[in-house]
């Protein structure tokens, strides 16, 4: 049936000519969720005792601090009154999805501190013990006034992390999970509203955070000419897969989901998918960026192959998944808004490389936790184990400490 001449195709009403959640909005699920996927190596470790991510649990944990410090940046810089951002803590809101979020974000960073801090406090009392002036006194601070490592002390640490371990494991996957439920509930936007929203984010938060983490080390091993250990690469390249198979089954069982309930969402989707999307969505999202780390992480897992085909391929596919996830995160974001609150035609979404919500500003942001991470491992030995040389506890009073024992040189 043709159109008449005068039908409005593409009606666009005033107040919805333009697309209000921009590229910070897409940032800001994808940072949170790199913040959950790096705890998920770190508690693999730590909570599931899986022997081949102990040399990465301490470097996971300080990654997903780097990220959580930049995790509420975007959402500042998208807010009109940044400066009233703190009023959520001081008047709480408990009905309000995104006042949650302050309380959320900022009991995780707690006890993510709280549990660096128990790994690192053997080398900061060791630090205090050899340094002297302004260092020594910050060194000193970090310890809290305690600069003696009792053994003891290291088996109430050691218990501590592992339950704060636990407790983060539940609390990172509420972190990121919330992010989906705030655009699950919003009804009006067909492309959002779905129950399956919410565990779609944080599937994709997992695999986003461990493919950072995977090309992170290998980096990170290149760039201090150390050697990587290609067994727990291909330990890790493994789980990756296997995780990002999962997630892609959810994402297209959404999008069957849609199909074959043929509401009126499925009437705002198809053409959306078909139009504004087809370029990001089909060749890019579930084309070039799903089929090709599935093949590359496919081939490591299942073959046995050499292991520098093990680092070439492994980081190929991560690096590949990394893209997956944050384009996912765009045609979520600003996908959903393209579809016009008319029901006739799209909004138009226009880039902008200056400005505040450009991609000047989401780069600098995306680049800022690495920048944080650098500093951070210029201090604290991050790939060793704090540990190894903890300092030897006070002899008891009158007790006489033992003299160090000489070997005889031939």
């Amino acid at each position: 049936m043709e159109l008449p001449h005068d039908a409005l195709v593409n009606y666009i009403f005033p107040n919805n000519a333009h697309v209000v959640w921009s590229l910070m909005i897409v940032i800001y699920p994808f940072i949170t969720g790199l913040i959950a996927g790096a705890f998920v190596v770190s508690a693999l470790s730590h909570v599931m005792k899986i022997k081949a991510f102990d040399s990465i649990a301490n470097f996971a944990l300080i990654a997903a601090f780097s990220f959580g410090c930049f995790a509420g940046m975007p959402l500042l810089v998208h807010l009109g009154q940044p400066q009233r951002a703190l009023e959520i803590y001081f008047t709480p809101h408990l009905t309000s999805p995104m006042s949650l979020f302050g309380y959320v974000y900022g009991s995780y960073m707690v006890l993510l501190t709280i549990e660096i801090w128990l790994i690192y406090r053997p080398h900061f009392i060791r630090m205090a013990n050899q340094t002297t002036g302004l260092a020594g006194l910050i060194w000193k601070t970090l310890t809290l006034g305690v600069t003696t490592y009792h053994p003891d002390s290291a088996k109430v640490d050691h218990k501590m992390i592992g339950i704060l371990a636990g407790l983060g494991i539940p609390w990172a996957f509420l972190l990121h999970g919330y992010v989906g439920f705030v655009f699950g509930s919003v009804k009006a936007i067909s492309w959002w509203a779905t129950a399956l929203q919410p565990i779609i984010f944080l599937s994709s938060a997992v695999v986003s955070g461990m493919a950072m983490l995977l090309v992170m080390y290998s980096v990170i091993k290149r760039l201090r000419r150390e050697p990587i250990d290609c067994g727990m690469l291909r330990t890790f390249a493994t789980i990756l897969w296997a995780a990002f198979i999962l997630d892609l089954g959810l994402e297209v069982l959404e999008l069957i989901h849609a199909h074959f309930q043929q509401s009126h969402e499925w009437s705002d989707i198809q053409p959306l998918l078909m139009g504004p999307l087809f370029e990001s969505y089909a060749f890019g999202q579930m084309g070039v960026l799903s089929i090709g780390p599935i093949l590359l992480l496919g081939v490591v897992a299942v073959l046995e192959v050499r292991d520098r085909t093990v680092v070439v391929l492994s980081n190929i596919g991560a690096f590949l998944l990394i893209f997956q996830v944050l384009v996912m995160r765009f045609n979520v974001v600003i996908g959903g808004q393209l579809i016009s609150k008319s029901g006739r035609g799209f909004v138009e979404f226009h880039w902008e490389f200056f400005g505040k919500e450009g991609m000047l500003t989401a780069m600098v942001i995306l680049t800022a936790p690495f920048v944080v991470y650098y500093i951070i491992s210029r201090f604290i030995p991050i790939f060793e184990d704090p540990a190894a040389r903890p300092e030897a506890p006070a002899p008891a009073d009158g007790a006489v400490e033992p003299a160090p024992v000489r070997q005889a040189t031939p």
